[in-house]
């Protein structure tokens, strides 16, 4: 095995701010790492990125924390938190670990909260929980949103016989692979024009203007961890008014993916300033927020949603490759963000009587919208089945379902406890061909998908049935860099 080489563009790519941090770390990784793998090395800088005070006493990782920690204010009052929170609802209460309880009964004490629930598939993040949701008072939390900003779901169904995922595998598998690429650094050496990436935020603010150009080299690019693509057997049963898709059985295509470098920085950036101008207890300390009062409230408020739009260019980008190799427009595109923040209105039976139409800021970190009539996709794992939604505007869940089956194991847990023999049996047993993917990404580390939506039934109607059989995830083998082909040529003009 070579000695671990990492470059500075990797790092600022999973969302290093620059100098000092830095040479830093590049130096702590190759000298104390240097037998590691690069994806064993980049778990290990993500998990010191996400918490670095939790590595500010760690005997080889201690300078690369020190970097990244804000430096505070020592004459700002410390902000108390409420000493009984804020009521909240809790969906699936059994399949939730007692960390993301934790961390949402220390949201609930905020002072600007409002109203919170949770999601069958939570689990332990950073700040919220994943699968936490968090409706606040003209406040905006960036680590209630979490680093990859709009991570998003969209699924295109093509009126294509089942058959065809068989009889032409190969074909589909070609696609996949020249439709994206995968991987934490992954950026094309030309991608095809969007007008997100004329939008003049990245040309007025100074940190948008330094991300433009590693933004537009990754537009249409899909990362790593549970990101995929992925066609599948889509099943309709009945004609749903809003869904809107004859009964019967189709070709589908779905991606999961967010932002990109481009959330990771502005997540990062703007966690920092908040933590350094309000000082709170341990515990709460990345819950740390803005109002949109404050420049730096309404700076990152613009970031976000641009963020969140070029989550949603990325996938579109994609989905027309695939639909013009397939020579074939979708008869139906369903897409929704979940990890995102939106201003919505909440009324008195959801919010601790906080209500009555008013307006409120509310955080989805890993929950789905699922207002009214909203259509959303709740994954499953690369074996387990997906669903179309349409929500219920239940309350209760301020109008929120899961964002998939949630994880059961950390990657670690996994990696330790998942042989390589166990998925391949699995993928044979459920007819699945996996491109790429990891022991981290494997069906036993996921929650059971069925117990989830069962635990949801108040909260979304279930329209149809996404069945994965061919599915491209970020793998050892994955390119992170790919010249233009000659179809990508003629899209990007």
């Amino acid at each position: 095995m070579g000695k671990l080489k990492i470059e500075a563009k990797e790092l600022r790519a999973i969302g290093y701010p620059e100098s000092p941090v830095i040479p830093v770390a590049m130096n702590v990784m190759e000298k104390h790492f240097k037998h590691h793998t690069k994806e064993e090395a980049f778990e290990i800088l993500k998990a010191v990125l996400q918490s670095p005070k939790d590595y500010a006493t760690h005997e080889t990782l201690q300078p690369i924390a020190e970097k990244l920690l804000p430096k505070e204010d020592a004459a700002a009052p410390e902000i108390s938190l409420n000493n009984t929170g804020i009521h909240f609802n809790i969906f699936g209460r059994d399949q939730i670990e007692e960390g993301a309880m934790h961390q949402m009964y220390a949201a609930a004490k905020l002072p600007v909260a409002v109203a919170g629930a949770l999601m069958p598939d939570a689990h332990h993040g950073y700040g919220l929980p994943i699968g936490g949701v968090l409706a606040t008072e003209n406040a905006v939390i960036p680590y209630g949103v979490g680093v990859d900003i709009g991570c998003r779901m969209c699924l295109s169904i093509f009126d294509i016989d089942i058959k065809d995922l068989t009889q032409r595998e190969a074909f589909f598998v070609r696609e996949l692979g020249e439709a994206t690429l995968f991987g934490s650094g992954a950026q094309f050496e030309r991608s095809p024009d969007h007008e997100v990436m004329d939008n003049k935020l990245f040309f007025e603010m100074p940190l948008l203007k330094s991300l433009h150009t590693r933004a537009w080299k990754q537009l249409g690019s899909s990362g790593s961890g549970n990101h995929f693509a992925e066609f599948g057997i889509i099943e309709i049963d009945e004609k749903d008014a809003v869904l809107n898709v004859p009964a019967g059985k189709y070709v589908g295509f779905v991606t999961h993916s967010g932002s990109r470098a481009l959330g990771a920085n502005i997540a990062n950036h703007y966690t920092r300033l908040a933590i350094s101008k309000r000082r709170l207890p341990q515990e709460a300390k990345h819950l740390a927020w803005f109002t949109l009062d404050e420049a730096e409230g309404m700076e990152y408020w613009l970031a976000m949603n641009l963020a969140g739009d070029y989550a949603s260019a990325c996938h579109h980008v994609i989905h027309d490759k695939i639909a013009k190799q397939l020579g074939r427009k979708p008869m139906k595109m369903v897409e929704n963000h979940h990890n995102f923040a939106w201003k919505e209105k909440l009324h008195a039976a959801g919010s601790d009587n906080f209500g009555n139409g008013k307006e409120v800021i509310v955080h989805r970190k890993g929950a789905t919208p699922a207002g009214k009539d909203v259509l959303g996709i709740i994954p499953g794992s690369m074996t387990a089945p997906g669903f179309i939604v349409k929500g219920k505007g239940e309350e209760a869940s301020i109008n929120s379902a899961s964002h998939g089956a949630g994880r059961r194991m950390s990657r670690t847990q996994a990696m330790a406890s998942i042989t390589h023999n166990a998925l391949k049996e699995e993928l044979a047993k459920h007819n699945v061909k996996l491109l790429g993917g990891g022991l981290d990404e494997a069906p036993f580390a996921y929650k059971d998908i069925e117990l989830v939506m069962q635990s949801q039934k108040a909260l979304v109607d279930v329209v149809g049935k996404f069945t994965p059989k061919i599915v491209k995830m970020c793998g050892a083998e994955t390119n992170r860099t790919r010249k233009p082909s000659k179809r990508d040529a003629v899209e990007g003009e």
